[in-house]
């Protein structure tokens, strides 16, 4: 018995020291060396102060800010301790109720500054993610929202369609997935625009 116990005992302990010690040890360590801002959440401060996370979504409702993909995280959208989507299949009544309500909202936003938007909604503004914490939009969910956002702003379509071109990040390599704008980056850019300036309401 004792021949036997001796061995395990001794591959627990060693197991325990290289798993539970070192390797999570050589892992932050790499991490802090390398990737330290991503190691630390990829957080984005304005003037000392913490406002998000380049790669969590926020939940902006404000017709002078772009607007997010919806998140179906529970309690409140964007919990980034909850990462979910809502699993809901394309004939589901509570999905296509979920829809509808978006493209009133998004409508009802267009009419609050006098905007008549009659084109196609995006599908990326009234789906959520399988994540429900996507920080980004794509092109097109951006320049659907510039008219909005210029009534509100006082400012002309193309200011805002130039700011979406500069903000666009391209494919991965050249080929992968599609171009694409990090809403909270894009709505920073939109309040440092000084003939863009607005109080700041990060509604």
């Amino acid at each position: 018995m004792a021949s036997q116990l001796r061995p395990a005992l001794t591959i627990f302990a060693a197991l325990t020291v290289l798993c539970g010690v070192i390797y999570p040890l050589a892992v932050s360590g790499i991490g802090q060396t390398a990737f330290a801002d991503q190691a630390n959440g990829s957080l984005v401060s304005v003037n000392g102060k913490v406002v998000g996370s380049a790669l969590i979504g926020q939940a902006f409702t404000s017709p002078q800010y772009f607007w997010s993909r919806p998140s179906a995280t529970a309690p409140m959208p964007n919990n980034a301790s909850g990462s979910s989507g809502a699993n809901q299949g394309p004939t589901n009544p509570a999905l296509i109720d979920a829809v509808k309500g978006r493209i009133d909202a998004l409508h009802a936003a267009d009419a609050a500054v006098g905007v008549h938007n009659s084109a196609a909604i995006p599908v990326d503004l009234v789906t959520a993610s399988a994540s429900g914490l996507d920080p980004e939009i794509s092109l097109a969910a951006a320049r659907y929202q510039a008219g909005r956002i210029a009534a509100a702003r006082r400012v002309s379509s193309e200011q805002v369609l130039a700011l979406i071109a500069r903000e666009q990040q391209k494919q991965w390599f050249g080929f992968f997935g599609e171009s694409r704008v990090n809403v909270l980056a894009l709505n920073l850019a939109l309040d440092r625009a000084a003939h863009m300036a607005t109080p700041p309401d990060h509604g």
